[in-house]
């Protein structure tokens, strides 16, 4: 078995993930605060994996809310070498339909008021890194393999478009979204995606769309739809993650 510890963090549909074979569960308190939910060690596919339930364990904890800092540094202490997050979105253009997977190659941030850096000159001291291409081109494209592999369709690169939430957005704004290039609409990718790669871990995203974005349909959008996608499409997403693993 390889030594390197794969972090999968799950958002909404995803709070725990079965079929992992659990070794420990670790709460933990780092010196940015406290994880909501624990860390899960384990092994699932003869790998090393760690998961971590981004709005804790039930889902109780805001998008706005949720400590990004502190779990991104949990992981970064644990030993992770790589981070794999899945995300619940909303679908902006015509090919991301319900049920549609995408690997975002980009990403616009349209939150505010979140803690947002470790380069905060409180924390650690200022720096900028580059962050022209968000999402890591290596652990990407091998999840896009993982995706033939299991024979799951997916769209290859798109747009993320991270809102602050909890509330879904207005038709206006995502007419305004869709005008900035987003293929997709989500709460919880930034900062998630910088804070890793201010530690200097490969990050990259499943985005499964779990509903059409405001104003794309002319039905209203109900929870009890969005839970239905996601209890077939989170299959299909753990199918990539299953592949990508047996293939590591």
């Amino acid at each position: 078995m390889s030594n390197e510890l794969i972090a999968i963090i799950g958002g909404t549909g995803l709070t725990e993930y079965d079929g992992l074979d659990v070794i420990k569960k670790q709460d933990v308190k780092t010196s940015l605060g406290a994880l909501a939910s624990p860390l899960v060690f384990g092994t699932l596919h003869g790998k090393n994996v760690v998961f971590l339930a981004r709005h804790g364990q039930p889902h109780a904890v805001a998008p706005h809310k949720v400590n990004y800092r502190a779990n991104i540094l949990a992981l970064k202490e644990a030993g992770v070498s790589q981070i794999v997050a899945v995300n619940a979105v909303g679908g902006i253009t015509n090919k991301m339909v319900a049920n549609a997977i995408c690997i975002p190659d980009q990403i616009i941030d349209y939150t505010h008021g979140r803690l947002d850096t470790f380069f905060d000159g409180e924390y650690k001291a200022l720096d900028h890194i580059d962050f022209s291409f968000p999402y890591d081109y290596g652990l990407s494209e091998k999840l896009v393999a993982a995706s033939k592999i299991s024979n799951v369709m997916i769209e290859k690169g798109g747009v993320y478009g991270a809102t602050q939430g909890p509330r879904l957005e207005t038709a206006a704004e995502i007419q305004r979204m869709e005008r900035d290039g987003c293929d997709i609409v989500g709460m919880t990718g930034m900062p998630e995606a910088v804070l890793a790669r201010e530690l200097n871990i490969p990050y990259a995203c499943l985005a499964l769309v779990v509903n059409p974005a405001a104003g794309k349909s002319s039905e209203l959008i109900t929870m009890n739809d969005i839970r239905r996608v996601i209890e077939t499409g989170m299959h299909d997403v753990k199918s990539i993650i299953s592949a990508y693993l047996r293939s590591v």
